[in-house]
């Protein structure tokens, strides 16, 4: 049996061989490359694997992707150290100054849009006599409705859109996957257990969890302030904010409240208030760099780990006529959700279709979707709802995100700060 060690090394060597290759020749941004290469290397094994079986390659590739546990490795460890990583890069005084516009979209726009998506899904079902129930469906719309803050922000970095816009996609894209994690977890109770939960007990939990997890994160997040100030020593405050992230992480688990939220504002906090007032330049840089180390090495195993995950898959005809019928359908949901709850967004563009289409694009999927729907209890429905997510996300990454910064680029005017006003 391999040791976690040896399927480290496994995942680090093909992540620096696919992104050599990548850098070489494809010359595309590092994760769409990622995944594109382990996409095309795990089918042509498995292709292989179609011609002669007696080499058993889909079953050792099962077999490893089994040990690494994606679901788990994803959120109870990627995620955490993302989301961190993510928040410490946010203008708190953009953020702060646009937050209705970004708590609409994250918790209104979230539940919307897995509303529709779910209702979509259930007449997509019923069209294909896949027969998926309606709480199935729901529960799919939950974990394809939250927005990938790693991939959003990775393009934000090479596109100067106003900081308006870029505190709007950056704020949602980091709270919306609290609310979709959590608004997946109580979906799919219902959807297992057959209980009635009312609309009150399910919006109380969702409460609870939401507001439980900022205040925890803002409690660990302040006392990991209080000891960095107290030394001058990087080494030491790069150990703090290490134990903030797994601490504020496991501690969210153990009392129930979203631990994506938590470690969002605790990285809010540190990256803002504990930048500014508790850190040396020398640690301030030594941080930085460190995060963006942490931040780079596990986006490209997470893109690897997608595109080897098409091995998990029992690919269906149906659930493919499935999928290519959601991919427009997702994206309209995005669209309706992002312009029903975030009217006006007050960002003082030339037009509101702007701000929605870039919000609407830009609203990419990624391993969290993947990751949910690999977690589901299998099989009366798993491989269909795994097959079409897995296909959004992909569509995702690779088509939306490639083309991001061309739809940036003619939907808006690209001058840096040019949109400053605050909201109400």
């Amino acid at each position: 049996m391999q040791s976690p060690f040896d399927l480290l090394a496994l995942l680090l060597a093909l992540a620096a061989f696919f992104g050599y290759l990548n850098q070489r020749f494809l010359r595309l941004p590092l994760t769409v490359g990622l995944l594109l290469l382990a996409l095309i290397g795990t089918v042509g094994l498995i292709a292989i694997d179609g011609a002669m079986p007696s080499l058993g390659i889909k079953a050792a590739i099962r077999a490893v992707l089994t040990a690494v546990n994606f679901p788990v490795a994803l959120l109870n460890g990627f995620l955490a150290f993302l989301l961190f990583a993510g928040a410490l890069e946010v203008d708190f005084k953009e953020l702060f100054a646009r937050k209705w516009t970004i708590l609409a979209l994250a918790f209104l726009g979230t539940v919307l849009s897995a509303g529709l998506v779910g209702v979509a899904l259930f007449g997509v079902s019923w069209a294909l006599r896949m027969d998926i129930p309606v709480a199935w469906c729901l529960v799919f719309g939950a974990l394809i409705s939250p927005t990938d803050p790693v991939a959003v922000l990775l393009v934000l970095r090479r596109v100067g859109i106003s900081e308006a816009l870029q505190a709007v996609i950056a704020g949602e894209s980091l709270f919306n996957d609290g609310i979709g994690v959590l608004l997946f977890t109580l979906l799919l109770s219902l959807a297992t257990s057959g209980a009635a939960h009312g609309p009150m007990a399910i919006a109380s939990a969702f409460l609870v969890s939401t507001v439980g997890g900022g205040l925890l994160g803002l409690a660990l997040g302040y006392l990991a302030f209080l000891l960095i100030a107290g030394v001058d020593e990087y080494n030491v405050e790069l150990i703090i904010s290490l134990a903030l992230v797994t601490g504020v992480y496991s501690l969210a688990g153990m009392l129930h409240v979203s631990g994506p939220v938590a470690v969002v504002v605790a990285g809010i906090l540190i990256g803002n208030h504990g930048m500014e007032r508790a850190m040396s330049e020398r640690t301030r840089r030594h941080l930085k760099t460190f995060w963006l180390m942490v931040d780079d090495t596990l986006n490209a195993l997470l893109f690897l780990l997608i595109g080897v995950e098409i091995a998990a898959i029992d690919v269906q005809r149906r659930a493919l006529i499935a999928t290519a019928a959601m991919i427009p359908i997702v994206l309209l949901a995005r669209w309706v959700s992002v312009t029903a709850s975030a009217l006006p967004l007050g960002l003082r563009l030339p037009g509101r279709l702007g701000g929605s289409v870039v919000l609407t694009w830009g609203g990419l999927r990624g391993g969290i979707a993947v990751a949910l729907a690999l977690s589901l209890p299998g099989p009366a429905y798993k491989d269909a709802l795994l097959t079409i997510a897995y296909g959004v996300v992909v569509f995702s990454i690779v088509v939306q995100g490639l083309t991001f910064e061309w739809v940036a680029r003619r939907t808006l005017p690209l001058e840096p700060g040019s949109a400053s006003s605050e909201e109400g």
